[in-house]
């Protein structure tokens, strides 16, 4: 009989626990925006470049960890409340207007960053002709003095998926090529699609360019063209 009670009452304790996580509160409210620069968003390479949010009123709080889409844009599903946004040094291809931003949350929030990129590319255009992508941008240096930095390389980069840039491996890039720099207004691109890369089913391709700055690991890049074939 106490065997039989003993195991009654501990089924009643994980039916009161099971309830007590089941009634917690589940995160309420969306922040949404994008990285910008005058207004225009920062395109960076897919989930690489991320920002920290820290909510007030806990005892020993833990980092949000929110990355930036590869067209400039963030998402993340929160709690209403207080927060800090910290930028962490050396991430993205930019600096920050503030390392830490101050805000409330409550309800849904739309709210861009500004940053100032070291580069923009400017004018930048796409062709595909006989199995070949080209592509052709100038490099506009914002970031000047003693914080500015050089240009390391510029690179055209293709792939099948919509997803593109250099970090991804096989996942983000099936061929790329870097420019020469010796005229950053007139850069000019071109690469071959791999043969094993050309898919009888699908008839266009992807590109983007990206700008590598020294001292930088993430680069900012052009917004993803897709290229009829």
């Amino acid at each position: 009989m106490k065997v039989k009670f003993y195991i009654l009452a501990l089924l009643v304790l994980a039916v009161s626990a099971s309830c007590e996580l089941d009634n917690f509160n589940e995160p309420d409210a969306d922040f949404t925006g994008n990285i910008v620069y005058e207004g225009q968003a920062i395109p960076v390479a897919r989930n690489q470049v991320r920002f920290e949010l820290w909510q007030s009123g806990y005892g020993s709080p833990a980092p949000i960890d929110v990355a930036i889409a590869q067209d400039g844009s963030f998402s993340s599903r929160l709690f209403s409340g207080d927060y800090k946004l910290i930028f962490l040094p050396g991430e993205g291809p930019f600096r920050a207007s503030s390392d830490t931003l101050y805000f409330n949350l409550s309800g849904n929030k739309t709210m861009d960053l500004n940053v100032t990129p070291y580069y923009m590319i400017r004018g930048a255009q796409f062709s595909q002709s006989s199995g070949t992508v080209s592509g052709t941008c100038g490099v506009d240096q914002i970031i000047t003095g003693t914080n500015g930095r050089a240009v390391e390389r510029v690179t055209l980069v293709i792939n099948r998926t919509q997803f593109v840039d250099t970090n991804s491996g096989g996942e983000g890039s099936i061929a790329q090529v870097d420019a020469d720099l010796s005229d950053l207004n007139n850069l000019s691109m071109s690469v071959d699609i791999p043969e094993d890369a050309k898919k009888p089913d699908q008839d266009y391709i992807f590109a983007r360019i990206g700008v590598k700055v020294e001292g930088i690991e993430d680069m900012i890049y052009t917004p993803v063209e897709k290229l009829n074939l």
